[in-house]
């Protein structure tokens, strides 16, 4: 039997917890609103006092996800001063445990079709989250001579790529996809490649 009785402000929490398990269990587009209502322990109606939709309960677990990310992004980039080369590895790092740690909410921000532009709020977490990385890109790109310096945006999309393929193939379980290093290793030592490449590491380091 549903549960009655949730308080106005803890339905939508129990809502978004409800389809977190479900995006982890049957992916973003494998579960219904009903089913969403049924793992929170309310009748399906009781979804529409927040949501118009599925799609609309994603991108809530998407806004709180950016969150999440944000502060972590923040906390390793502070970690990581002053050394802009150390902030810069510690926010690549963060991602991937933010990958490991909250995989619904991963999924529910960049695997699910959701786009950021959906609503102001998940613009704005999602805006303050990637510029953590895109600042850690570009006060390191102050260390490379200018004619030789990619825009910052450019920097950081590369790494933010190179962490995405590193978690999307071989920390999260893809079939066929096994590795014979760790995924932390195999994003340490790309970042390194292509911080070398940009003359930011040395050759012999």
């Amino acid at each position: 039997m549903p549960k009655r009785g949730y308080h106005h402000g803890n339905l939508k929490e129990a809502l978004v917890n409800g389809c977190l398990k479900l995006i982890e269990a049957k992916g973003p587009t494998g579960f219904t609103l009903s089913e969403a209502a049924r793992e929170a322990g309310v009748t399906p109606a009781a979804v529409y006092r927040h949501f118009e939709g599925r799609e609309d309960l994603i991108a809530e677990a998407a806004r709180q996800g950016y969150e999440i990310f944000g502060d972590l992004m923040e906390h390793a980039y502070d970690k990581g001063q002053p050394s802009a080369l150390s902030a810069f590895e510690s926010t690549g790092r963060a991602y991937l445990a933010f990958a490991r740690k909250f995989p619904g909410h991963y999924v529910a921000m960049f695997e699910s079709g959701i786009s950021i532009n959906r609503n102001p709020e998940l613009n704005a977490a999602a805006t303050r989250a990637l510029g953590v990385l895109e600042k850690a890109a570009e006060d390191l790109s102050q260390h490379i001579p200018a004619d030789k310096r990619p825009p910052p945006a450019m920097f950081s999309a590369h790494i933010w790529a190179l962490s995405h393929g590193v978690v999307e193939l071989f920390a999260r379980g893809s079939p066929g996809t096994i590795s014979p290093y760790p995924p932390e290793d195999l994003l340490e030592t790309g970042i390194g490649v292509y911080l070398r490449g940009l003359g930011l590491i040395s050759p012999d380091a």
